[in-house]
């Protein structure tokens, strides 16, 4: 199987009116791009709320004119359509029954106007990259949500989502300065050109004329006028934002603005241009300690007059939930109960400025009784240890939670004057009904969440969910006139309460709005509005226990940027919502034909297509690492098997099969010789496409066989000594014959080492030596461990029991050895060793070229990112590193098995090493190289090469 290959979507299955409306949109969107199998439906039909409907049709569209189509086929099918961009929602607006749009790959341009004043961003842009681009000029986007890293722009403008500067003063809805929308009939409107404004009053009249006329009866009704202000005084993401009725006269504006916080069922946001705000560059941070909550709510609104840019509030229970998390500091173990935290900052643009800031809020709290004494901190490593207690809360909760319980954050406002009463009865609410939460949040603006773990497996369970967050909306509506949604979107969990909320008046005029837009409800339908009471209760989502290593996944998505095969098959959020199907269904044995389709599905696409890396443990709020996930169910499909015999059989003769790989690399390279490489990659692509893709594919990046070599110690020459360990990568592959550096990696290991004074120590029986990675990527786990445990004992043997360090030239084999072997073994790759052992004893001059580097998925753990752009910026006049690549997914020899990997993973690779001018790429692992020469135009070498080349 191959996901590149087109092959009409399967429809037996559906019904009249999903059978025509694939056949309409097949004419403008090409087959690979409309999904309907089982398998994919289900993974890309989850989200990161606790609700699961699973899509007919899935659609991956890449421009305006094929939304446009596909809406205008989807009006005369009659069927509903939902976008979707990245799907970090909470609430459940970013699912469907019907038929899923993505929104994301092909929808990344982005462009910075005005020296930085204005951004115009398409959705799939996420927002940290948004961010990058700014952040030279000191700027970046208005909204910050806890979900930046892996949130799009479609959702953040959508859902009007804030976080914890951005207030009400720098959301979606203040900031936007333009928009590009495409409406349910396929109309498009550019709201920054004068020419489509004008056609577009022509071509929509009725809706231009209805939203004129509801602004004008809005504004004549003071009564519903003012309570239209006074919702939006506080965050509020309930409804529809009928703010922009009152606070707007231009009914482009009024429309642009109804857009923000849409979710989805008005029209598709295909541009947005916003207003940036300032990225300040000194900062500083207080962890503020009161003895209750309503004495920390109180000082906040003391806080809300002085110059901060976030006041966070941690309750007790929140405190506890990180404090035995590693990093934190030891006096969060011995706060006294009902402690709670406020964490303030204060930014600006000169330190001058910010000393003055920080005298004054110290001066406005200076009468507070305090349970710790106030401390402001502008050193980075120290206030980022305090972001790090507020940003881990979330997790920390999911993290302990039972398997099968889901973890839900609620997220409520109140006006800033009720904040301390509303706090104090939102703590007792949540005792009464037996919930063991925490509460946090955005203070400065009201804002609260409130996070507990709910197990929807019994209608007991249901009904006690029901009993608390009806109390909670009495208690924000009646009570203290909140919001019962301040930032995550109404979705389908608030949307049985938005009446409630806002009253009868306000709730016809929101239906009102819905019928101008979407007149026959096609877009996202029962988000928002929903004549359903009991909706937010239906659809749950189950998450069945299937293994333990994944068992505590949120489903969130924030892994998805990290995954090389996110764009080409499954990310790792969606490999486990398979996984967690496939395991109740093996339980339940409700559906075995089902069963069978998701399993053999899953062979290419969660299993063959995964790289595990494991980068996605660096993004995932739980740590979780789906590539350990992968590795042990292709260990339960090798152990006890024949696949075992042969593992087995490998690593006992292991210095065989690297010479037979020598030898098959220098056949091949021959052959490469003799034919030329047109004629090479004619009949390699052939032969692989005969062979149904079993046969690796051939390129003209693949490496030579290189001459085996001796393993005589060099004495050293007053460097010291170090124990050299080639990996069986370093021992078999070469340059390609298209390189102009022919000479191998040893040999210019050996060549650095030499100038920097080194003696060099090679292993006993280095031939027969390998770390284990190769057995234990492909399951072998029995074989991966003696193969390491052989290693272990040579490597003590060779370096005195641990005294002399070890340099081994392959990352990912380094960090194996690093997990698996004896602590006392000072272990080091390339990057790390060359910037603290080498750089200093040689004399470097730095090349006067731009060169760019890619830090592998191994080294990334390390955190040597880095110590890799200091070493590469030592040697070189400029360096490039590209912000969108991460693994590459080359994954050993997955780039010639599954090609298609690497390509998906590398997709962005090209454009940014010629736009920074790159002359020449380095890494530190050979494979990874391979994959990133193909797909960049310049040769990748190891880190090594480049210091060889400085040092001469």
């Amino acid at each position: 199987m191959n996901a590149s290959t087109s092959v009409p979507p399967a429809t037996g299955h559906l019904s009249g009116d999903y059978r025509r409306f694939i056949q309409l949109i097949q004419k403008i969107i090409s087959s690979e791009r409309i999904i309907t199998d089982p398998l994919r439906t289900l993974a890309y039909g989850t989200d990161a709320s606790f609700y699961r409907l699973i899509p007919q049709v899935v659609v991956r569209v890449d421009n305006e004119q094929e939304v446009a189509d596909l809406l205008r086929a989807a009006e005369t099918c009659q069927v509903a359509v939902t976008f979707r961009a990245a799907g970090t929602s909470l609430s459940g607006q970013a699912i469907s029954d019907s038929v899923l749009v993505l929104a994301t790959t092909a929808w990344q341009e982005r462009e910075v106007l005005d020296d930085g004043g204005r951004i115009r961003l398409q959705p799939g842009v996420i927002g940290k990259h948004a961010n990058s681009i700014l952040a030279p000029f000191e700027k970046k986007i208005g909204p910050d949500p806890a979900s930046i890293n892996a949130a799009m722009i479609g959702g953040i403008a959508a859902n009007n989502a804030s976080g914890m500067c951005c207030g009400t003063a720098q959301n979606s809805y203040k900031t936007v300065a333009g928009m590009r929308i495409i409406f349910q009939d396929g109309t498009l409107l550019d709201t920054a050109d004068e020419a489509s404004r004008s056609n577009f009053l022509q071509k929509r009249g009725d809706l231009v004329e209805g939203i004129e006329a509801l602004s004008r009866e809005v504004k004549a009704n003071e009564v519903l006028a003012g309570r239209i202000r006074d919702k939006f005084k506080i965050k509020n993401t309930t409804g529809y934002s009928l703010n922009a009725l009152v606070d707007f006269t231009d009914p482009i504006d009024i429309i642009t603005h109804l857009m923000i916080g849409s979710e989805g069922t008005l029209g598709f946001i295909s541009e947005i241009t916003y207003q940036t705000v300032d990225e300040y560059a000194n900062k500083a941070s207080a962890l503020v300690f009161f003895s209750t909550i309503r004495e920390a709510c109180q000082a906040t609104e003391l806080l809300r007059q002085q110059p901060v840019a976030a006041v966070e509030l941690m309750d007790r229970p929140a405190l506890r939930s990180v404090e035995d998390k590693e990093g934190m500091p030891e006096y969060l173990k011995e706060l006294p109960e009902g402690t709670t935290a406020l964490l303030v900052e204060t930014r600006a643009a000169e330190k001058e400025t910010l000393s003055a800031n920080i005298e004054s809020i110290s001066g406005a709290l200076a009468e507070a009784s305090l349970v710790l004494p106030l401390k402001f901190t502008d050193k980075l490593e120290e206030y980022t240890l305090y972001w790090n207690i507020r940003k881990g809360l979330f997790p920390a909760v999911g993290a302990v939670r039972e398997t099968g319980t889901t973890v839900i954050i609620e997220d409520v406002a109140f006006p800033i004057s009720h904040l301390a009463d509303a706090a104090v009865e939102l703590q007792q609410a949540m005792a009464r009904f037996n919930y063991d939460g925490i509460i946090f949040g955005h203070a400065l603006e009201g804002n609260l969440h409130f996070v507990f773990t709910q197990d929807f497996g019994s209608q007991e369970e249901i009904d006690r969910y029901e009993g608390l967050m009806q109390e909670v909306c009495t208690m924000v509506v009646e009570k203290y006139g909140g919001s019962l949604k301040a930032e995550h979107g109404t979705g389908r969990n608030m949307a049985p309460f938005v009446e409630y909320e806002w009253g009868r008046d306000a709730y016809l005029l929101m239906k009102r709005i819905k019928a101008l837009f979407d007149p026959n409800e096609l877009l996202n339908p029962g988000v928002i509005l929903n004549a359903n009471p009991k909706a937010h209760l239906e659809n749950l989502k189950p998450l069945a226990a299937t293994h333990p290593l994944v068992d505590k996944c949120i489903e969130c998505g924030f892994c998805e940027p990290q995954c090389p095969s996110r764009d080409i098959t499954l990310s790792p959020r969606q490999r486990i919502t398979v996984q967690r199907e496939i395991s109740r269904l093996k339980v339940t044995k409700e559906d075995p034909e089902r069963l069978k389709s998701l399993v053999d599905a899953y062979k290419y696409y969660g299993d063959a297509t995964c790289a595990a890396d494991g980068l996605c443990q660096s993004a995932c709020p739980v740590g979780i690492n789906t590539g350990e996930l992968t590795k042990a169910l292709r260990n339960d499909e090798v152990a006890g098997t024949y696949k075992e015999n042969i593992a087995k059989l490998s690593a006992r003769n292991f210095a065989a099969l690297t010479g037979a790989i020598r030898m098959s690399l220098k056949g091949v390279d021959l052959v490469h010789k003799l034919l030329g490489t047109d004629a090479m990659d004619k009949i390699a692509t052939t032969a692989r496409k005969i062979s149904g893709n079993r046969l690796p594919l051939w390129t003209p990046e693949m490496p030579k066989g290189i001459k085996k070599r001796g393993y005589a110690p060099i004495k050293a020459n007053g460097g010291g000594q170090v124990v050299y360990f080639p990996s069986c990568i370093s021992r078999t592959m070469g340059p390609s014959r298209g390189d102009g550096e022919q000479r191998v990696l040893m040999e210019i290991t050996e060549t650095v080492l030499k100038r920097a004074g080194y003696g060099v120590i090679y292993p006993k029986e280095t031939d027969s030596l390998c770390c284990g990675v190769p057995f234990q990527s492909k399951g072998a786990f029995r074989q991966a461990d003696e193969k390491s445990a052989d290693l272990e004992r040579v490597l003590l043997e060779a370096s005195g029991g641990g005294l002399v360090p070890i340099l081994c030239d392959t990352s990912p084999c380094l960090y194996r050895m690093r997990e698996a072997m004896d602590k006392r073994l000072r272990l080091y790759e390339p990057v790390e060793f060359i910037h603290d052992f080498i750089l200093p004893k040689l004399d470097i001059t730095p090349l006067k070229e731009t060169v760019t580097i890619h830090t592998t998925c191994s080294s990334e753990k390390m955190g040597l990112a880095p110590k890799f752009l200091a070493v590469a910026q030592a040697c070189a006049s400029e360096v490039v590193v590209p912000e969108k690549v991460g693994c590459c997914g080359f994954a050993g020899d997955r780039g010639f098995t599954f090609p298609e990997l690497n390509a998906s993973a590398l997709k962005d690779l090209r454009p940014a090493v010629e736009g920074g001018g790159a002359v020449a790429g380095y890494s530190n692992s050979r494979t990874c190289e391979i994959g990133l020469s193909l797909h960049s135009g310049i040769h990748y070498r190891s880190i090594m090469y480049l210091i060889e080349q400085c040092s001469r």
